[in-house]
Protein backbone atom coordinates (compact mmCIF):
# COMPACT_ATOMS: atom_id res chain seq x y z
CA UNK A 1 0.00 0.00 0.00
CA UNK A 2 2.91 2.37 1.15
CA UNK A 3 4.84 1.89 -1.85
CA UNK A 4 2.11 2.52 -4.02
CA UNK A 5 1.40 5.61 -2.69
CA UNK A 6 4.32 6.87 -3.16
CA UNK A 7 4.66 5.83 -7.05
CA UNK A 8 1.32 7.65 -7.74
CA UNK A 9 2.80 10.73 -5.85
CA UNK A 10 5.74 10.27 -7.83
CA UNK A 11 3.52 10.16 -11.25
CA UNK A 12 1.86 13.75 -9.98
CA UNK A 13 3.27 16.43 -12.45
CA UNK A 14 2.54 19.03 -9.67
CA UNK A 15 0.81 21.23 -12.65
CA UNK A 16 0.48 24.82 -11.90
CA UNK A 17 -3.00 24.83 -13.16
CA UNK A 18 -4.45 21.61 -11.74
CA UNK A 19 -7.28 20.04 -13.53
CA UNK A 20 -7.79 17.55 -10.46
CA UNK A 21 -8.55 20.75 -8.21
CA UNK A 22 -10.64 22.25 -10.55
CA UNK A 23 -12.81 18.76 -10.90
CA UNK A 24 -13.22 18.67 -7.22
CA UNK A 25 -16.06 20.57 -5.96
CA UNK A 26 -14.56 21.91 -2.99
CA UNK A 27 -10.84 22.75 -4.96
CA UNK A 28 -8.77 19.86 -2.77
CA UNK A 29 -4.67 21.46 -3.84
CA UNK A 30 -3.43 18.15 -4.51
CA UNK A 31 -0.30 19.43 -6.28
CA UNK A 32 0.48 21.54 -3.44
CA UNK A 33 -0.06 18.45 -1.09
CA UNK A 34 2.01 16.22 -3.25
CA UNK A 35 4.66 18.26 -2.74
CA UNK A 36 4.70 18.05 0.69
CA UNK A 37 4.56 14.63 1.39
CA UNK A 38 7.21 14.14 -1.44
CA UNK A 39 9.58 16.54 0.89
CA UNK A 40 9.16 14.41 3.94
CA UNK A 41 5.98 17.24 5.60
CA UNK A 42 3.21 14.88 5.45
CA UNK A 43 2.01 16.39 8.59
CA UNK A 44 1.81 19.79 6.79
CA UNK A 45 0.44 17.76 3.99
CA UNK A 46 -2.58 16.69 6.17
CA UNK A 47 -3.43 20.13 7.75
CA UNK A 48 -3.39 21.65 4.83
CA UNK A 49 -6.18 18.72 3.01
CA UNK A 50 -8.25 18.68 6.38
CA UNK A 51 -7.94 22.98 6.44
CA UNK A 52 -9.57 22.61 2.80
CA UNK A 53 -11.95 19.98 3.78
CA UNK A 54 -12.40 18.55 7.03
CA UNK A 55 -13.81 15.31 6.08
CA UNK A 56 -11.04 15.30 3.59
CA UNK A 57 -10.36 11.48 4.96
CA UNK A 58 -14.04 10.17 4.25
CA UNK A 59 -13.86 12.38 0.60
CA UNK A 60 -10.82 10.10 -0.56
CA UNK A 61 -12.99 6.95 -0.30
CA UNK A 62 -16.96 7.63 -0.91
CA UNK A 63 -16.54 10.64 -3.71
CA UNK A 64 -17.20 9.79 -7.64
CA UNK A 65 -13.37 10.46 -8.45
CA UNK A 66 -13.57 9.07 -11.39
CA UNK A 67 -16.39 12.33 -12.74
CA UNK A 68 -14.01 14.60 -10.30
CA UNK A 69 -10.52 15.02 -9.95
CA UNK A 70 -8.63 11.73 -11.33
CA UNK A 71 -11.92 12.34 -13.81
CA UNK A 72 -10.03 15.61 -14.92
CA UNK A 73 -6.19 14.82 -14.12
CA UNK A 74 -4.21 15.27 -17.23
CA UNK A 75 -2.49 11.92 -16.63
CA UNK A 76 -5.85 10.57 -17.79
CA UNK A 77 -6.02 11.93 -21.37
CA UNK A 78 -3.20 9.58 -22.54
CA UNK A 79 -2.71 6.82 -20.15
CA UNK A 80 -3.77 5.90 -16.35
CA UNK A 81 -4.78 9.17 -13.78
CA UNK A 82 -2.78 9.52 -10.82
CA UNK A 83 -5.02 7.58 -7.91
CA UNK A 84 -5.82 11.17 -6.54
CA UNK A 85 -8.25 9.39 -3.73
CA UNK A 86 -5.37 6.97 -2.77
CA UNK A 87 -3.02 9.62 -2.00
CA UNK A 88 -5.49 11.73 -0.29
CA UNK A 89 -6.71 9.12 1.98
CA UNK A 90 -3.40 8.10 3.07
CA UNK A 91 -2.33 11.26 3.98
CA UNK A 92 -5.61 12.30 5.51
CA UNK A 93 -5.77 9.32 7.80
CA UNK A 94 -2.20 9.81 9.29
CA UNK A 95 -3.37 13.39 10.03
CA UNK A 96 -6.07 12.41 12.37
CA UNK A 97 -3.87 9.56 14.05
CA UNK A 98 -1.07 12.24 14.66
CA UNK A 99 -2.41 15.42 14.94
CA UNK A 100 -4.73 16.44 17.59
CA UNK A 101 -6.45 20.33 18.14
CA UNK A 102 -7.25 22.09 21.31
CA UNK A 103 -9.14 25.04 20.53
CA UNK A 104 -9.90 27.66 23.25
CA UNK A 105 -13.74 28.36 23.78
CA UNK A 106 -15.59 31.47 23.89
CA UNK A 107 -18.63 30.67 25.93
CA UNK A 108 -20.46 34.11 24.55
CA UNK A 109 -20.23 32.53 21.36
CA UNK A 110 -22.49 29.27 21.34
CA UNK A 111 -23.62 27.43 18.23
CA UNK A 112 -26.23 24.40 18.32
CA UNK A 113 -25.60 21.57 15.64
CA UNK A 114 -28.34 19.65 14.82
CA UNK A 115 -27.21 16.30 12.85
CA UNK A 116 -23.80 14.64 13.08
CA UNK A 117 -23.35 13.76 9.29
CA UNK A 118 -20.94 15.29 6.92
CA UNK A 119 -22.88 19.11 6.72
CA UNK A 120 -22.87 18.63 10.75
CA UNK A 121 -19.30 17.48 11.14
CA UNK A 122 -17.76 20.02 9.00
CA UNK A 123 -19.68 22.92 10.17
CA UNK A 124 -18.50 21.82 13.95
CA UNK A 125 -14.84 22.13 13.26
CA UNK A 126 -14.72 25.01 10.95
CA UNK A 127 -16.28 27.18 13.79
CA UNK A 128 -14.66 25.55 16.98
CA UNK A 129 -11.82 26.30 15.41
CA UNK A 130 -12.45 29.95 15.70
CA UNK A 131 -13.20 29.42 19.38
CA UNK A 132 -16.71 28.78 19.12
CA UNK A 133 -18.47 26.90 22.11
CA UNK A 134 -19.81 23.79 20.08
CA UNK A 135 -23.26 21.43 20.93
CA UNK A 136 -23.88 18.70 18.45
CA UNK A 137 -27.38 17.12 19.18
CA UNK A 138 -27.45 13.48 17.27
CA UNK A 139 -30.68 11.80 17.07
CA UNK A 140 -28.82 8.42 17.03
CA UNK A 141 -26.40 6.61 19.55
CA UNK A 142 -23.14 8.11 17.53
CA UNK A 143 -22.13 10.39 15.36
CA UNK A 144 -21.80 10.02 11.56
CA UNK A 145 -25.49 10.33 10.44
CA UNK A 146 -25.22 8.80 6.54
CA UNK A 147 -22.07 8.09 6.90
CA UNK A 148 -22.40 5.27 9.52
CA UNK A 149 -25.46 4.65 9.90
CA UNK A 150 -25.91 4.61 5.12
CA UNK A 151 -22.72 3.48 4.26
CA UNK A 152 -21.57 0.02 4.62
CA UNK A 153 -18.48 -0.37 6.65
CA UNK A 154 -16.58 -1.97 3.95
CA UNK A 155 -16.82 1.12 1.74
CA UNK A 156 -16.50 3.34 5.05
CA UNK A 157 -15.04 2.03 8.18
CA UNK A 158 -16.21 2.91 11.10
CA UNK A 159 -12.71 3.68 12.92
CA UNK A 160 -12.91 6.61 10.42
CA UNK A 161 -16.00 7.89 11.75
CA UNK A 162 -14.20 6.97 15.59
CA UNK A 163 -11.17 9.38 14.54
CA UNK A 164 -13.32 12.22 13.50
CA UNK A 165 -15.06 12.08 17.01
CA UNK A 166 -11.84 12.51 18.69
CA UNK A 167 -10.92 15.23 16.68
CA UNK A 168 -14.37 16.95 17.77
CA UNK A 169 -13.99 16.21 21.32
CA UNK A 170 -10.29 17.54 21.14
CA UNK A 171 -11.39 20.86 20.09
CA UNK A 172 -14.02 21.21 22.64
CA UNK A 173 -16.84 20.27 20.74
CA UNK A 174 -19.63 18.57 23.17
CA UNK A 175 -22.09 15.83 21.77
CA UNK A 176 -25.13 14.81 22.92
CA UNK A 177 -26.34 11.31 21.40
CA UNK A 178 -29.74 10.29 21.08
CA UNK A 179 -31.30 13.49 21.34
CA UNK A 180 -33.74 14.20 18.46
CA UNK A 181 -35.20 18.14 18.41
CA UNK A 182 -38.39 18.93 17.75
CA UNK A 183 -40.29 16.72 19.98
CA UNK A 184 -39.34 17.25 23.57
CA UNK A 185 -36.38 20.00 22.63
CA UNK A 186 -37.02 23.02 19.98
CA UNK A 187 -35.41 25.37 17.86
CA UNK A 188 -37.05 28.03 20.34
CA UNK A 189 -35.42 26.18 23.26
CA UNK A 190 -32.06 26.51 21.86
CA UNK A 191 -32.41 30.10 21.77
CA UNK A 192 -33.82 30.48 24.95
CA UNK A 193 -30.78 28.82 26.36
CA UNK A 194 -28.45 31.30 25.09
CA UNK A 195 -27.45 30.05 21.64
CA UNK A 196 -26.22 32.49 19.12
CA UNK A 197 -27.13 30.52 16.20
CA UNK A 198 -28.55 27.02 15.24
CA UNK A 199 -27.31 24.64 12.52
CA UNK A 200 -29.93 22.36 10.77
CA UNK A 201 -27.99 19.45 9.06
CA UNK A 202 -30.27 16.55 9.41
CA UNK A 203 -30.10 14.97 6.52
CA UNK A 204 -32.87 12.78 4.30
CA UNK A 205 -33.95 9.90 6.31
CA UNK A 206 -37.66 9.38 5.59
CA UNK A 207 -37.83 6.53 2.91
CA UNK A 208 -40.22 6.74 -0.07
CA UNK A 209 -42.33 4.11 -0.95
CA UNK A 210 -43.58 3.13 -4.73
CA UNK A 211 -46.99 3.27 -3.68
CA UNK A 212 -47.90 -0.21 -4.52
CA UNK A 213 -49.95 -2.82 -3.19
CA UNK A 214 -48.10 -5.04 -0.79
CA UNK A 215 -45.07 -2.38 0.79
CA UNK A 216 -46.50 -2.96 4.03
CA UNK A 217 -46.05 -6.81 4.33
CA UNK A 218 -43.55 -8.27 6.34
CA UNK A 219 -40.32 -9.17 3.93
CA UNK A 220 -40.51 -5.64 2.79
CA UNK A 221 -38.13 -3.15 3.83
CA UNK A 222 -36.93 -0.03 3.09
CA UNK A 223 -32.78 0.90 2.41
CA UNK A 224 -32.08 3.68 4.30
CA UNK A 225 -33.24 1.94 7.38
CA UNK A 226 -31.69 -1.73 6.37
CA UNK A 227 -28.16 0.31 5.77
CA UNK A 228 -28.43 1.04 9.56
CA UNK A 229 -28.42 -2.48 10.79
CA UNK A 230 -27.81 -4.91 8.44
CA UNK A 231 -27.06 -7.54 10.74
CA UNK A 232 -30.79 -8.02 12.40
CA UNK A 233 -32.00 -8.47 9.22
CA UNK A 234 -33.12 -12.05 8.23
CA UNK A 235 -33.80 -11.67 4.18
CA UNK A 236 -33.73 -15.23 3.43
CA UNK A 237 -31.64 -16.51 0.18
CA UNK A 238 -32.77 -14.47 -2.72
CA UNK A 239 -33.67 -10.54 -2.55
CA UNK A 240 -34.88 -8.33 -4.75
CA UNK A 241 -33.75 -4.70 -4.43
CA UNK A 242 -35.95 -2.53 -6.36
CA UNK A 243 -33.90 0.80 -7.53
CA UNK A 244 -31.00 2.15 -9.49
CA UNK A 245 -28.74 4.40 -7.50
CA UNK A 246 -25.84 3.97 -5.39
CA UNK A 247 -28.01 3.19 -2.19
CA UNK A 248 -29.51 0.35 -4.23
CA UNK A 249 -25.64 -0.97 -5.43
CA UNK A 250 -24.81 -0.71 -1.23
CA UNK A 251 -27.90 -2.35 -0.01
CA UNK A 252 -27.29 -5.14 -2.88
CA UNK A 253 -23.50 -5.45 -1.85
CA UNK A 254 -24.48 -5.53 2.15
CA UNK A 255 -27.20 -8.23 1.52
CA UNK A 256 -24.51 -10.47 -0.01
CA UNK A 257 -21.91 -9.76 2.95
CA UNK A 258 -25.00 -10.74 5.65
CA UNK A 259 -25.81 -13.95 4.22
CA UNK A 260 -28.38 -13.84 1.22
CA UNK A 261 -26.91 -16.30 -1.52
CA UNK A 262 -29.06 -14.54 -4.60
CA UNK A 263 -29.16 -10.83 -4.55
CA UNK A 264 -31.16 -9.08 -7.96
CA UNK A 265 -31.72 -5.51 -8.95
CA UNK A 266 -35.17 -4.50 -10.30
CA UNK A 267 -34.98 -1.65 -12.68
CA UNK A 268 -37.50 -0.52 -15.10
CA UNK A 269 -35.27 0.94 -18.03
CA UNK A 270 -31.96 -0.21 -18.80
CA UNK A 271 -28.05 -0.05 -17.81
CA UNK A 272 -27.77 3.31 -19.79
CA UNK A 273 -30.61 4.88 -17.58
CA UNK A 274 -29.34 3.85 -14.29
CA UNK A 275 -28.35 6.83 -11.60
CA UNK A 276 -25.60 4.56 -10.08
CA UNK A 277 -21.92 5.76 -10.64
CA UNK A 278 -20.85 3.37 -13.27
CA UNK A 279 -17.84 2.16 -10.65
CA UNK A 280 -20.53 1.39 -7.90
CA UNK A 281 -22.23 -0.60 -10.63
CA UNK A 282 -19.05 -2.77 -11.96
CA UNK A 283 -18.07 -3.37 -7.99
CA UNK A 284 -21.72 -4.61 -7.62
CA UNK A 285 -21.53 -6.95 -10.53
CA UNK A 286 -17.89 -8.55 -9.04
CA UNK A 287 -19.63 -8.95 -5.64
CA UNK A 288 -22.61 -10.81 -7.39
CA UNK A 289 -25.39 -8.54 -7.73
CA UNK A 290 -27.40 -9.50 -10.85
CA UNK A 291 -29.37 -7.00 -12.94
CA UNK A 292 -32.88 -7.58 -14.23
CA UNK A 293 -33.43 -4.86 -16.51
CA UNK A 294 -37.25 -3.59 -17.85
CA UNK A 295 -38.89 -5.00 -15.18
CA UNK A 296 -41.08 -2.14 -13.25
CA UNK A 297 -42.96 -3.74 -9.84
CA UNK A 298 -47.01 -3.48 -10.50
CA UNK A 299 -47.15 -5.11 -6.51
CA UNK A 300 -45.50 -6.68 -4.14
CA UNK A 301 -46.68 -10.23 -3.00
CA UNK A 302 -46.09 -12.98 -0.41
CA UNK A 303 -43.61 -15.00 -2.62
CA UNK A 304 -41.72 -12.09 -4.55
CA UNK A 305 -42.48 -9.04 -6.84
CA UNK A 306 -45.56 -8.88 -9.18
CA UNK A 307 -43.56 -6.90 -11.95
CA UNK A 308 -44.43 -6.15 -15.77
CA UNK A 309 -41.70 -5.91 -18.98
CA UNK A 310 -41.61 -2.80 -20.34
CA UNK A 311 -39.55 -1.40 -23.41
CA UNK A 312 -37.72 1.52 -24.61
CA UNK A 313 -39.90 3.73 -26.68
CA UNK A 314 -37.32 7.01 -26.85
CA UNK A 315 -34.17 8.14 -25.74
CA UNK A 316 -34.54 11.85 -24.10
CA UNK A 317 -31.84 14.92 -23.95
CA UNK A 318 -30.28 13.83 -20.87
CA UNK A 319 -29.80 9.84 -22.10
CA UNK A 320 -32.35 8.51 -20.46
CA UNK A 321 -34.84 5.84 -21.67
CA UNK A 322 -38.08 6.63 -21.99
CA UNK A 323 -40.29 3.20 -21.66
CA UNK A 324 -43.70 2.07 -21.82
CA UNK A 325 -45.18 -1.12 -20.36
CA UNK A 326 -45.40 -4.38 -22.40
CA UNK A 327 -48.82 -5.37 -22.15
CA UNK A 328 -49.68 -9.46 -21.49
CA UNK A 329 -46.04 -9.43 -20.12
CA UNK A 330 -46.83 -9.79 -16.30
CA UNK A 331 -45.10 -12.55 -14.28
CA UNK A 332 -43.22 -12.61 -10.59
CA UNK A 333 -40.41 -12.29 -10.13
CA UNK A 334 -39.44 -15.11 -7.02
CA UNK A 335 -37.96 -13.53 -3.76
CA UNK A 336 -37.64 -14.39 0.24
CA UNK A 337 -37.16 -10.22 0.57
CA UNK A 338 -37.56 -7.01 -1.09
CA UNK A 339 -35.80 -3.95 -0.23
CA UNK A 340 -36.85 -0.22 -2.00
CA UNK A 341 -34.00 1.51 -2.57
CA UNK A 342 -35.83 4.46 -4.68
CA UNK A 343 -34.87 7.70 -2.24
CA UNK A 344 -35.72 9.31 0.68
CA UNK A 345 -36.65 12.48 1.86
CA UNK A 346 -35.94 15.03 5.19
CA UNK A 347 -38.19 14.42 8.48
CA UNK A 348 -40.15 17.52 9.75
CA UNK A 349 -39.80 16.95 13.23
CA UNK A 350 -38.07 20.37 13.35
CA UNK A 351 -40.38 22.28 11.21
CA UNK A 352 -43.41 20.76 12.39
CA UNK A 353 -42.44 22.67 16.11
CA UNK A 354 -40.78 25.58 14.67
CA UNK A 355 -42.32 28.68 13.07
CA UNK A 356 -40.70 30.83 10.70
CA UNK A 357 -38.94 28.01 9.04
CA UNK A 358 -39.95 27.73 4.92
CA UNK A 359 -39.51 24.32 3.00
CA UNK A 360 -39.66 23.69 -0.34
CA UNK A 361 -42.63 21.89 -2.59
CA UNK A 362 -40.21 18.80 -2.04
CA UNK A 363 -39.93 19.25 2.17
CA UNK A 364 -36.63 20.43 1.99
CA UNK A 365 -35.44 23.60 3.49
CA UNK A 366 -35.30 26.73 1.49
CA UNK A 367 -32.17 28.74 1.95
CA UNK A 368 -30.49 31.28 0.42
CA UNK A 369 -26.98 31.38 -1.19
CA UNK A 370 -24.96 31.64 2.40
CA UNK A 371 -26.70 28.97 3.86
CA UNK A 372 -29.64 30.99 5.51
CA UNK A 373 -32.85 29.45 6.06
CA UNK A 374 -35.99 31.97 6.45
CA UNK A 375 -35.59 32.37 10.32
CA UNK A 376 -33.34 34.57 11.41
CA UNK A 377 -30.52 32.88 13.07
CA UNK A 378 -30.83 29.42 11.86
CA UNK A 379 -28.76 27.73 9.12
CA UNK A 380 -28.99 24.85 7.02
CA UNK A 381 -27.25 23.04 4.56
CA UNK A 382 -25.93 19.24 3.16
CA UNK A 383 -28.87 16.96 2.31
CA UNK A 384 -31.95 18.48 3.97
CA UNK A 385 -31.30 21.72 2.03
CA UNK A 386 -30.49 19.89 -1.61
CA UNK A 387 -31.60 16.41 -0.88
CA UNK A 388 -29.61 12.73 -1.18
CA UNK A 389 -26.59 13.85 -2.65
CA UNK A 390 -22.35 13.54 -2.31
CA UNK A 391 -20.23 13.73 0.76
CA UNK A 392 -18.51 16.62 -0.79
CA UNK A 393 -21.25 18.40 -1.90
CA UNK A 394 -22.27 18.67 1.79
CA UNK A 395 -18.71 19.72 2.52
CA UNK A 396 -19.03 22.49 -0.09
CA UNK A 397 -22.10 23.97 1.33
CA UNK A 398 -21.09 24.01 4.27
CA UNK A 399 -17.98 26.06 4.17
CA UNK A 400 -19.74 28.54 2.78
CA UNK A 401 -22.91 28.46 5.48
CA UNK A 402 -19.85 28.03 8.16
CA UNK A 403 -18.69 31.53 6.63
CA UNK A 404 -22.30 32.90 7.06
CA UNK A 405 -22.49 31.73 10.92
CA UNK A 406 -19.39 33.26 11.78
CA UNK A 407 -19.98 37.31 9.87
CA UNK A 408 -23.68 36.51 11.52
CA UNK A 409 -22.78 36.38 15.04
CA UNK A 410 -19.97 38.77 14.38
CA UNK A 411 -22.25 41.74 13.39
CA UNK A 412 -25.35 40.98 15.64
CA UNK A 413 -23.16 40.66 18.81
CA UNK A 414 -20.24 42.59 18.38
Amino acid sequence: MGDFVIAEAKRCLQCKKPLCKEGCPVKTPFNEVVNLLLEGNITEAGEKLFNNNPLSVVCSLVCPHASQCEGHCVMGRKGNPIKVSMVENYISDYYLNFVASEAAKNADKKVAIIGSGPAGITIAILLASKGYDITIFEAHDKIGGVLRYGIPEFRLPRTILDKLKDKLVSMGVKIRPNTLIGPTITVDDLFRDGYKAVFIGTGVWNPKGLGIKGETLGHVHYAIDYLKSPEVYNLGKKVCVIGAGNVAMDVARTALRNGSKEVHIMYRRGPVSMDAEELEVEYAKIDGVKFDFYKSPLEIVDNGVKYIKTEVVEIDENGKEKVVSIEGSEDIFEADSVILAIGQGPRANIVSTTSGIEVNNRGLLAIDECGRTTREGVFASGDVVTGAKTVVEAVRLSKIAAQAIDEYITEKYK
